[in-house]
């Protein structure tokens, strides 16, 4: 079956566009394993410079980088803080207690962002009755908080107290380029906050696949040595790693044209009866609905669109998520628009 025409469902469905494509086919490559993919170096050097860190490694997925991070940091029976939406708690198969040996610390919120009281209040007193507060993890932008950006003052403020417990500090950063060209703050100036971070390549950057981890030297030495054994070891990877090559220099400032997108459209869908924002603002390129007061619940509603050749996402009973990216413009936001105004009329 083929994909619906316009797919708002995730930025994980954008294709590589024709210049992408070619600098693919064009890679000079090696074997990455022996550090011998000039592509694959070229990557994870501009990335590590990006971050601000010392060193980077190509990973096949987001999922893999945010679970290495956590191996590398952690010693079993540790716990991990995060917000109760973050994507290791639900969309990681139960990958910290199964591959860190690591459990996990929920901190309840609207956004998605917690403040440094929350931090001090989660973390666990020095006894050996409990388990150890090792790493401190936030995800930016927020997936469940609607595409919210973390402002600056507060990462600097909830990693602070992290650090004064000799905890580590990660982020999640599978938006984080979104962030960085809304905000205004540097991708380094994120980066100097934390012990280990990655960014996406596959959503709003546009590439097939992979996720590029940065941290100290030192930890990038460790993070390889679990890449190698949860199989994410490759050979001739500069084929793939040319794609984020391509989207760090040239798919970044057009972020910002996805995040208008996504207001306009939460703009018009607004107007529709029986369609309610989740969110108060669309600052990145999310827009949460809920339709209970359609008559339908969100599944209903999910199924319909896709007769008019439109996909969005049932994230819940009532609420839909719709997603822009590059593959979408903004005319077929409008079609989108159109087409969810039907289905609930």
């Amino acid at each position: 079956m083929p994909a619906p025409r316009i797919d708002l469902y995730s930025d994980t469905n954008t294709k590589p566009t024709p210049p992408m494509r070619q600098a693919m086919a064009e890679a000079e490559v090696g074997d990455e394993q022996n550090f011998e993919d000039p592509t694959v170096n070229k990557l994870c050097a501009m990335t590590a410079a990006l971050l601000g860190q010392e060193a980077a490694v190509f990973l096949p997925s987001g999922t893999m980088c945010n679970q290495i991070a956590f191996r590398v940091h952690c010693q079993p029976g540790d716990e991990i803080i995060l917000d109760y939406t973050a994507h290791p708690i639900n969309a990681e198969a139960g990958g910290p207690p199964a591959i860190a040996l690591a459990q996990t610390r929920a901190i309840h919120t609207e956004l998605g962002i917690f403040t440094a009281d929350q931090v001090r209040e989660a973390i666990r007193p020095p006894r050996r009755h409990v388990p150890r507060s090792r790493v401190l993890s936030i995800e930016n932008t927020t997936n469940a908080g609607g595409g919210t950006i973390w402002p600056i003052e507060d990462i600097a403020a909830v990693t602070a107290v992290a650090r004064e417990h000799g905890m580590a500090n990660h982020m999640d950063g599978a938006r984080l380029m979104n962030a960085v060209v809304e905000s205004g703050t540097s991708a380094q100036e994120y980066g100097k906050h934390f012990d280990s971070l990655w960014l996406d390549l596959s959503k709003g950057l546009g590439c097939p696949v992979g996720g590029v981890l940065a941290g100290s030297a030192d930890f990038i030495d460790q993070a390889w040595r679990f890449k190698q054994q949860m199989g994410g070891a490759m050979r001739q990877a500069g084929i793939i790693a040319a794609a984020g090559v391509y989207a760090l220099e040239n798919n970044v400032a057009r972020l910002a044209e996805d995040h208008e997108n996504a207001r306009a459209f939460s703009r018009t869908i607004a107007q529709i009866p029986g369609i309610k924002l989740i969110f108060d603002r669309c600052e990145t390129n999310l827009v949460f609905f809920d339709v209970s007061d359609t008559g339908m619940d969100a599944a209903t509603v999910s199924d319909k669109l896709l007769a008019h050749d439109v996909r969005i996402g049932a994230m819940g009973p009532y609420r839909m998520r719709a997603v822009t990216h590059l593959d979408i413009d903004a005319g077929q936001l409008e079609e989108a628009a159109d087409a969810l105004r039907k289905v609930v009329s």
